[in-house]
């Protein structure tokens, strides 16, 4: 049984095309907008995850991918369509998300671990290591509006990996680490596939995508262009990015057919 679930998802926003009174935002809430005051991020999209998979979303900034995250983790309601998780989730979404900037990153600490399902008790027992990986050392004890950008991706991400997570979800924050921190992630990604922690992901990497991920699923205007192995699909989409010619949708057996790009 997969652990994660989507089938016929898509999720729609309203776009805010002009400024509007308050009688006039009330009236919109029962009228059905017009086509071009809405934005399709994800259309009719279909995939499952089997529990100890790596699979990675990829695609051209806008293509969904970010948005079939939240709906994953729970942050956002499809507009139609299903999802279905089972397991304990630990998303990485946005540098900083859960973190309140007038709280000490101690205290974040315990708030982030509860937020994700983890006692404080189970908290206490993983704070050291938590620090450690970190490596805040005494800024722990400093509020967290005072980090920076790379003090607030390693202690979102040491949180993350150390509560247990049945699932990991990651967008591409790991990007603002600094290399040698980036070194110790992957490995303690790999670490996780070894314990079969179910991962979630979105990379611009081809390179990491292949190495640390089973499926590759490429998104593109929303859609998913193709869903099959990770080095079928990355090579198909650096392809794309030279000669802008795109595969069918459907499956990987879709790779055999090709479209102009729309």
């Amino acid at each position: 049984m997969p652990i994660i679930d989507l089938k016929n998802v898509s999720k729609i926003f309203s776009r805010q095309i002009e400024r509007k009174l308050l009688r006039q935002k009330v009236a919109d809430m029962f009228r059905r907008r017009p086509e071009n005051e809405r934005f399709h991020a994800l259309r009719d999209v279909s995939f499952s995850v089997e529990e100890g998979e790596s699979v990675a979303l990829i695609g051209a900034n806008g293509a969904g991918k970010s948005t079939a995250l939240c709906v994953v983790a729970g942050l956002a309601k499809p507009t139609t369509g299903t999802v279905t998780v089972m397991g304990r989730v630990a998303a990485l979404l946005e540098l900083g998300s859960g973190f309140h900037p007038d709280l000490t990153g101690e205290e974040n600490i315990f708030v982030n671990a509860a937020l994700l399902g983890y006692s404080e008790p189970a908290t206490k027992e993983r704070f050291s290591e938590i620090v450690e990986f970190a490596g805040l050392g005494q800024f722990i004890e400093e509020r967290t509006r005072s980090y920076s950008s790379g003090m607030m991706v390693r202690l979102a991400f040491s949180i993350a990996v150390h509560v247990d997570p049945q699932i990991l979800i990651v967008d591409e924050v790991l990007a603002v680490g600094d290399a040698q921190f980036q070194q110790k992630c992957l490995r303690k990604v790999e670490e996780l596939r070894r314990k079969r922690v179910t991962m979630l992901c979105v990379s611009h990497s081809p390179q990491m995508v292949s190495s640390f991920c089973d499926r590759a699923i490429w998104l593109h205007n929303g859609e998913v262009v193709t869903d099959g192995s990770a080095s079928e699909v990355t090579a198909a989409y650096t392809q794309f990015s030279v000669d802008n010619i795109l595969p069918s949708y459907g499956s990987s057996s879709g790779l055999s057919k090709i479209v102009a790009a729309r």
